[in-house]
Parts: structure tokens; C-alpha cells; sequence
């Protein structure tokens, strides 16, 4: 076979220039590649005038600087025909096997299924290359190929088309190639999309940046040449030397993370010293020491303790001349290699360094890790917003109890640690110590600490973790185990509604026959009993209404019914939840509504909130508290005070005597201080409880007045 003739032989001449690290019959399996694309886009072009297949060209030649193999540059040269062209997945296998194919296929975007929103299409695509990527990972270096030559030529398009890629460039793409170790791509992915989303921000720090090099030029001068001689005294004299520039984008979002002015980021002088050997990293890093003092606490070991993407380096900050700071990275050369090409080092310098495949199993392990938590995750636009938080971290490195290093995104707490180490330990811990210390699981972690989970085999996760936890495993298994609880108690708690409401006609759920349960579920047009329930459970489906279809479908009985109003043991779960209008307690006369998606809100009789509600009695129904009653129920309190010191201490100690637990404090100055309201909310076993807290509290001489929110 041979090129068609013109301006498309010019530009395969300029890809097969980039293919001598290949062999001849690959180099022609590429060329037969080239023309069944050049053939299906004949006559397709760019929104630029182009033709069209000038970008799965451009892309096949980003990825041959990275020296891939040949499997990969035919798919980037495919990339788009089986999308936007008649090509289907079956010609590309005929002609260049499965595993091309399978490579085109994880690129391809989805055409054939309808969606809700942009977004959601969006997400469902990204979803599709997740799964492509873990059978190949060589699919996102496709992707990578392909958005990096997109965004290069992105004036092309609309002004809004512009800022959507951008952004989701910036928000995915730019970090996923940063998460793999692919630095260069990451950078330039981040530089073109801060161009376009924000221009004239990006106009005016390139130009700073131009002047302040003019500027910085002496003092870099200074600190090489200082650097230059202390290597060439020592025994280390084939060091490469070399400053490093700052990305705009990088310098803008210091500049709005950090709140710090321009000046503050530019007064950094950057290096990176490259050596032969992790012992002469060491021996360098002493080097640098002697020349320039350390700033304390900024010395980071990524040797020892390697990025999550395979990043190795020693990082220090020195006092440099008129006590500017001077940040080192001191690597070998193959950690340099991995620094810039990432998991495409394996392919770029055809080795088998123990390093270089060490990254590519973390990459891959990457990859799985988004598998499992794709298919924990309840749709497309979750999976996608639980991928970013691991996209953007800034790591932390902390220790189990044997010593074990865990590498957590930055503000990760005790909850999401307790999910990395596993998740039966996630979910069934109750508590923490950090470096021995008693901690909340919602401590936020800091390098270095050592922490020791305390589990319960009785213990669940709790919804209340999803407002600490930060990473997508630890938010995936909370709300996969949340769901499914609450899946199980509305079906408990439906069937319960249900029995009490069919009491009202003399009616019990065990008497109805299959073909009356059968003709309910015509009815409510539900797939079985346990969804039903659910929908009941779930305040979806009123009891009353569901009993009421249910007359006639079978035969009263004379047998006698349970007329007591539904008992609440305060260990029921999800499905009920207590007011904060009037935190009724075990021994309040109560009342419930049926909150529909929730369950029931248990009220006080009493609450001045549930009078209007009362008018919907469908949705009120009497509750009783069971004789037994588990765990503690919050409750408020405001006690008057005469404002005297250590006032606050004493009352603390008498609810504390009183074997109340303290949640908050809040006080209130009255009277010019004279005197004051003091707010306690605390958690108490039951209605007796709280008049035994307020016994003691009464005992106090100092207190005038006791009383409990909810209370008229």
C-alpha cells in the first residue's frame, strides 16, 4: 500500500520522521493505519479549515516523541473513525488485531446513548475510558495525545465550546496526566487552558514574569555559580546544574491559593540538581547544605517515600544571598526521566529500571482502585466529582501502628486513613489515637503521625462522616453502606406502617393471600413486596393509602390486632429521625410525620411546629416509646445564671456528674454581665435522665432558672 499522493504524503513524512526507534514492518503496519484513516475522514474538516486528518496525526506524533510503541501511535492515527466515520470496531480488528482496536474503542466517545444533561454525558464518557483504561493503560495516553493537540488548536471554536474543554481540561485531563508522572503534558495542558479561560489574567503574568527574569538574572547568576563551585570541590563534579522555571499557571494559583502577591512567588529561586545514584543524591543534598544554611522543617524526602504517581526527589529550601529562599530538587537521571514522562518513561527509555516499573504498577493500581470505585459509586456524575478529590492531592504521609507508610491526599482525617488501611476498618471503627493521643475520627492528618484505629464489630459508618471524609474510596464505602442500610430499615420500617395501618381495618398482612399480593402489585405497579415496603418506609407511599387498596383483596379476621401506636427504641437507624424543633426524649408523649424520602420525624406532642402538619392526619401517626429505650438522645438546655468566675466550671461538672455527655456550650450576657444564660447541649438516656441533670444543676447556688428547648 501506498500514501495518497499530495499534502497528506507531507504530512505522514512528518510522523515517520519521529518512527526510527521502530521496526520497518511496524513503521508499515503504521503507514497502513495512516491511510484507512486519512480514507474514512476523506472529505471531514477541522473547524479551523484543516483537513480533519491533520489532529489524529498531530496526536500520533505527540506520542511518538514519547517513543510508545506501535500499537499505541495506529490507535491515536484511528482515534476518532469509529465515532465520526462509517469504520466500525470490526475493520480496525480484521486489519490491525484486538488489542488496537480495544485501544480505539476505550478512546471513542459514547454515541448511542441518550442523556439527561451535557454533564452527565460528560461523566459517562469519562466512565467509559476508566474501563478502558484498566484493561490498557496506554488508552489515557491516547486521550492525552488527542485533548493535548485539541487544546493547542482551540481557537478554531466557539467561545463557549473554548471555556467548557478548558475547564475540563484543567478539572481532569491536565491532573490525570499529573497524577501518571507525566509532568511536561501536565504542564502544557494547564499553561493553554489558563490562556484560554482566563486571557487577560494570563497576559498580565506573562508579562511580569518577562520582567522579572531581566531582574532575577544577577542572583541566579550568583546562586549557580556558587552552587557550580561547591560541586566542583567536592568529589561529585558530574552534577548537572540547571534553574528552573515557574509555569504561569502554577505561580497564578499560588498566588490565589496562598494569598500571596507576585513579588512573594518570583522571590523563589528555583534548581534541580540531576547525579548518577541515589547515594550521590544524599551526598549532594550535604553539598547544598554546607553552602547554603536549610530552613528548618523544609526538607522532603520523596526517595524514601515516593509520590503516589512514582515522583522521586530530595527536596530542601536553603537561605539563599540577602536571605532569599532557594528551593533544590536533587534527583538521578532516571528519576528525572520518570519526573517528566511518568508512566511513558516505561516505554520513552525501553528499561527495565526496578524505579520506572514500580510507577507503572502504581498507575495501574490507580486505575483499579477507579474500577472498584466506578462501580461503588450510585451514577456517572458522582463518579466524576469522587475522581477529582483524587486528582488534586497534595499528599501526606503518615504511619499505622507497624510502621506501615500511608499516602493520603492533603486534608485527609483519621476516617479516611481507617478506609485506606481497609475497609472493614473503616467500617467498623469507633475511634482513634493519633501518636497515642485520644483523637475525633475527624482529625485532619499531618505528615509523619502514626495512627491506631479502634474498631467494634457492632460499629457502622455514620452519615455524619461524609461531611470530614475526603477521599473517594473512604465517601464511596460510606454511601455504597448507607444506601444499603437504609435499603433494609425502610423495608423494616414499611412493613410496619403497613401492619398498623391494615390494623385500623381489622386487616394482617399475613392473611393476604399470593393473588391478592399479586393483583397489590399490579396495582402500585412495584416488582415485589420488599419494594413496597420501601416506598412506604420511605414516606414515598402513604400507609393509610396502601392499606386502603388493600381492603376487599381479603377476608377480615375475628383474630385480635395490634392497636398500640408503632414503638420507637431510638436504635431504629436511618428512617428516623428525631426533631431539633423540640428533641423529644424516652418518656415524651410523641407524635410522627412521615417526611416523604426520610422516613418519620419523631416530635414532641407538644412541638408548636407539627400543629399545621396535623391538618395532613395521612401523613401523622401516634408513636410510643418501646420499654426498653437504647442510646443517647440530644437535648438543650438554658441555664440563668448569676454571672461569678468559675460559674461555667461548675455547672459543666454537675451535668457531668450527673452522667450527661457535653456536645456545645454557648453563653449569653445579661444585665451588663450581671448575669447570664449559659446553652448546654448534651446527650441524655431519657426524659428521667434530664430531670436527674436538672436536680443537680438546681443544687448550684448560683442558678435562678432551668429550662429545655421545645418547651412553651
Amino acid at each position: 500500500m501506498t500514501c495518497p499522493p499530495g499534502e497528506h504524503v507531507r504530512l505522514f513524512k512528518k510522523l515517520r520522521r519521529k518512527l526510527d526507534y521502530l521496526a520497518p514492518q511496524q513503521i508499515d503496519l503504521i503507514e497502513r493505519a495512516y491511510i484507512l484513516a486519512f480514507e474514512a475522514h476523506q472529505g471531514q474538516k477541522r473547524r479551523s479549515g484543516e483537513p480533519y486528518i491533520t489532529h489524529p496525526v498531530a496526536a500520533a506524533c505527540v506520542l511518538a516523541d514519547m517513543q510508545m510503541d506501535a500499537q499505541t501511535i495506529m490507535a491515536a492515527l484511528l482515534h476518532d473513525v469509529i465515532e465520526d466515520t462509517s469504520v466500525d470496531k470490526q475493520v480496525i480488528i480484521d486489519r490491525f488485531g484486538m488489542e488496537v482496536a480495544e485501544l480505539v474503542d476505550g478512546v471513542s466517545k459514547l454515541t448511542q446513548i441518550e442523556f439527561v444533561s451535557r454533564a452527565e454525558a460528560q461523566a459517562e464518557n469519562f466512565r467509559k475510558m476508566v474501563l478502558a483504561m484498566s484493561r490498557d493503560i496506554r488508552v489515557i495516553l491516547v486521550k492525552l495525545a488527542d485533548r493535548l493537540h485539541n487544546m493547542r488548536t482551540l481557537e478554531g471554536m466557539p467561545s463557549n465550546k473554548q471555556q467548557r474543554i478548558a475547564r475540563e481540561t484543567l478539572d481532569i485531563f491536565a491532573p490525570i496526566a499529573k497524577r501518571l508522572g507525566m509532568r511536561e503534558i501536565s504542564v502544557e495542558l494547564e499553561e493553554l487552558s489558563f490562556a484560554m479561560l482566563y486571557p487577560m489574567r494570563y497576559k498580565i503574568l506573562k508579562e511580569a514574569v518577562k520582567r522579572a527574569r531581566g531582574d532575577r538574572k544577577k542572583i541566579l547568576s550568583l546562586i549557580e555559580n556558587t552552587l557550580q563551585e561547591g560541586f566542583a570541590k567536592s568529589d561529585l563534579p558530574s552534577a548537572m546544574i540547571a534553574g528552573r522555571e515557574k509555569h504561569l499557571y502554577s505561580i497564578y494559583r499560588k498566588m490565589k491559593h496562598r494569598h500571596v502577591p507576585f513579588n512573594e512567588i518570583m522571590d523563589v529561586y528555583a534548581f534541580r540538581i540531576i547525579v548518577d545514584s541515589i547515594e550521590n543524591c544524599y551526598r549532594s543534598l550535604g553539598i547544598v547544605h554546607q553552602l547554603f544554611k536549610p530552613v528548618p522543617e523544609r526538607f522532603k524526602d520523596y526517595i524514601a517515600i515516593p509520590k503516589a504517581n512514582g515522583y522521586q526527589s530530595l527536596h530542601t529550601t536553603l537561605f539563599g544571598p540577602y536571605g532569599l529562599p532557594i528551593e533544590v530538587q536533587i534527583r538521578t537521571t532516571e528519576m528525572d526521566n520518570m519526573a517528566t514522562s511518568g508512566i511513558a518513561a516505561h516505554w520513552l527509555y525501553k528499561t527495565n529500571s526496578n524505579d520506572i516499573r514500580e510507577s507503572q504498577l502504581r498507575a495501574e493500581q490507580w486505575v483499579k482502585n477507579l474500577l472498584e470505585l466506578q462501580q461503588r459509586t450510585g451514577s456517572s456524575l458522582e463518579f466524576i466529582e469522587s475522581v477529582k478529590v483524587d486528582l488534586f492531592p497534595e499528599e501526606v504521609y503518615v504511619f499505622t501502628p507497624k510502621g506501615d507508610i500511608k499516602s493520603l491526599p492533603g486534608g485527609a482525617t483519621v476516617i479516611d486513613f481507617a478506609y485506606a488501611v481497609h475497609t472493614d476498618i473503616g467500617n467498623h471503627c469507633i475511634s482513634a489515637k493519633i501518636d497515642r493521643q485520644a483523637v475525633p475520627l475527624s482529625s485532619s492528618l499531618v505528615n509523619g503521625q502514626t495512627i491506631e484505629i479502634v474498631t467494634s464489630s457492632t460499629a457502622r459508618p455514620n452519615p455524619a462522616w461524609l461531611d470530614f471524609a475526603v477521599t473517594s474510596k473512604a465517601r464511596s464505602h460510606i454511601r455504597h453502606f448507607l444506601k444499603s442500610q437504609q435499603h433494609s430499615e425502610s423495608i423494616e420500617l414499611g412493613k410496619q406502617l403497613l401492619k398498623k395501618a391494615l390494623s385500623e381495618h381489622s386487616l394482617q398482612l399475613k392473611k393476604l393471600t399470593e393473588e391478592a399480593l399479586k393483583n397489590l402489585l399490579e396495582e402500585t405497579k412495584l416488582a415485589s413486596m420488599d419494594e413496597l415496603y420501601s416506598e412506604i418506609g420511605l414516606g414515598h407511599r402513604l400507609p393509610t393509602v396502601v392499606a386502603q387498596q388493600m381492603v376487599g383483596l381479603t377476608e377480615h379476621s375475628d383474630e385480635p390486632v395490634d392497636e398500640k401506636p408503632l414503638a420507637i427504641q431510638g436504635t431504629e437507624g436511618m428512617l428516623i429521625h428525631f426533631a431539633d424543633c423540640c428533641q423529644p426524649l424516652p418518656g415524651d408523649p410523641i407524635v410522627g410525620i412521615l417526611d416523604s424520602g426520610k422516613g418519620i420525624r419523631v416530635h414532641r406532642e407538644s412541638c408548636q411546629h407539627i400543629a399545621k402538619l396535623r391538618r395532613y392526619p395521612d401523613r401523622c401517626m401516634p408513636l410510643r416509646w418501646a420499654e426498653k429505650t437504647e442510646g443517647n438522645f440530644k437535648t438543650t438546655v438554658q441555664v440563668h445564671v448569676v454571672n461569678e468566675r468559675g460559674v461555667l466550671a461548675i455547672l459543666a461538672l454537675a451535668i457531668s456528674d450527673a452522667e450527661a455527655d457535653i456536645d456545645d456550650i454557648g453563653v449569653e450576657d445579661q444585665d451588663g454581665g450581671m448575669h447570664c444564660i449559659v446553652t448546654f447541649t448534651m446527650h441524655v438516656k431519657s426524659r428521667t435522665h434530664l430531670a436527674r441533670v436538672a436536680r443537680q444543676l438546681r443544687q448550684i447556688r448560683q442558678v435562678r432558672k432551668i429550662s429545655r428547648k421545645g418547651t412553651a
